[in-house]
This record gives structure tokens, sequence and C-alpha cells, in this order.
């Protein structure tokens, strides 16, 4: 919601119909921030959905919630000079990964509790409940 009304606004402030707005950098700046954004959110979902319901959710759901702020950064950076978004698509790109590790990791567990019977669970938990914190870190 928030990026959608940074959208409007840009829009209702530049002098212009419709989205085609030669020569302002500042709506362009918004627009494509916003569509980076939504672009990246049905992978988001997928491997938070993925991680929560495959290996941890408390792990997951605390990366989401990174994510989101991370997010919020990466737009924010976007509006001033492009260098300023860097720092935040990184950090996203680390969180995603970490949900990707984490869906991973329930698929293999699935997978040799089901042929071997060996359950890393137990493992699986300490270890995101480890790494999780150090999502914190910049």
């Amino acid at each position: 919601a928030f990026f959608a009304s940074k959208v409007e606004h840009e829009s209702r402030h530049c002098n212009g119909k419709g989205f085609q707005r030669p020569g302002s950098s500042a709506f362009d700046r918004v627009y494509i921030a916003n569509q980076n954004c939504g672009h990246a959110y049905p992978t988001f979902l997928a491997v938070l959905w993925c991680a929560g319901l495959l290996c941890r959710p408390a792990p997951a759901a605390f990366a989401g919630l990174m994510y989101l702020f991370v997010r919020q950064k990466y737009f924010v950076g976007y509006l001033g000079e492009r260098t300023q978004s860097t720092p935040g698509y990184l950090f996203g790109k680390r969180i995603i990964l970490f949900l990707f590790l984490m869906s991973v990791a329930g698929i293999l567990n699935y997978y040799l509790v089901f042929f071997f019977g060996s359950d890393f669970e137990m493992y699986i938990k300490a270890i995101t409940s480890m790494i999780s914190p150090l999502l914190l870190i910049p």
C-alpha cells in the first residue's frame, strides 16, 4: 500500500496524463521501484511458504518480516540515488537465499525420513534457530 501510494503521489505531482511521462525522473524512479518490488513478491511468497511449511515456521516468519523491512529500505533508497538501494537489494537477496536453503533442508529431511528412516529435524531446527538472528547483520 505504501509503494502504491507513493506511485500515485508522484503521478499526481507530475504534469501529464497516463504513465508515459518523459523527463520525469522522480516518477520513473518511484514507478520502477514499485515494479521491482512487485516482481520479487511472488518469489518471496513461494520460498516463505515452503520454508515455513517444510522446515520451521518461526525462523521463516522472522526472515519474512526482515524481508519486508528490507524491501521498504530498498524502495526508499531507490527514491534517492540508485546506489542507496544497493544495500537493501543485497540484504534482500541474502534473506531469499536463507529461505530457499530452509526449504531445501526441509525437503531433504523429508526424503531422508521417507527412504532411510533418518530424521534430522532436530538438527535443522537448531541450525535455523542459530542462523536466523544472523540475518540482522547488514
